[in-house]
């Protein structure tokens, strides 16, 4: 299927969405643990969840090994709790849960979705309407239990990596504004209103890896978390 976008416009691999959602994020959690009253910093850091769920998504249909990916985001979402604790609590507690535990489950949630749903129908190239629809009651499940966990951006994230990953097959156009409108018309208020704009890098995006750099976006989040405590210790200490 053509796509609408022209490929010379198509200028953004995975590597470029991951910096810029790495950036959006520094500015978002800059503002909510400095600036809190002030909304320009959340702002720019509302394309970050975005960003990172079609990522994710991406990883999970290119990825050469689905456990392997599994156990690597649910290894550095154990690395990341105590760093996100610390950053936005103070304090080491079960009141809310690191982002990453959201993509492990969300991870989790589509592959118990793809072994339910199970392959296409040999002469009719389908998928079986029933069994898909059991996997999305799953997937719903595993967004719920999000919710009771307390996970970073709970259901919100589940769906929307969800979405990208049904998605996948269809002009990137579609696939990016199913995930981006969801994120978008479910959380409409204060900051929340420029989550839409996350759409714009999804549609330059050419569908190429890019450099990797793997392990730098993993680290990256508890490193810079753990960055930001240490760095407000010193304000609260000096001021």
């Amino acid at each position: 299927m053509k796509e609408k976008t022209p490929a010379k416009y198509r200028i953004l691999d995975q590597t470029g969405l991951k910096l810029i959602a790495m950036i959006s994020m520094v500015f978002d959690h800059v503002g909510d643990m400095f600036c809190p009253g002030v909304m320009w910093p959340r702002m720019v850091g509302r394309l970050a969840m975005p960003l990172f769920a079609f990522c994710i998504s991406e990883g999970y249909i290119h990825t050469r090994n689905r456990n392997n990916y599994l156990l690597r985001m649910g290894i550095f979402a154990l690395i990341s709790e105590i760093p996100f604790d610390l950053a936005f609590d103070g304090k080491i507690g079960l009141g809310h849960q690191n982002i990453m535990l959201t993509f492990f489950m969300s991870i989790i949630a589509l592959r118990l979705f793809d072994i339910i749903r199970g392959e296409r129908d040999g002469e009719t190239n389908k998928y079986s309407v029933w069994k898909t629809a059991l996997g999305c009651v799953v997937v719903l499940a595993m967004a719920a239990l999000a919710l009771v966990v307390k996970a970073d951006y709970t259901v919100f994230a589940v769906i929307t990596i969800f979405l990208f990953y049904v998605f996948k097959d269809s002009r990137s156009i579609i696939r990016s504004g199913a995930g981006v409108a969801f994120a978008a018309l479910t959380r409409t208020m204060g900051y929340y209103c420029t989550t839409g704009l996350s759409l714009i890098p999804l549609i330059l995006y050419n569908g190429r890896k890019g450099k990797g750099l793997k392990w730098l976006f993993y680290a990256f989040y508890p490193g810079h978390l753990l960055v930001l405590y240490i760095i407000k210790l010193l304000v609260s200490r000096n001021g």
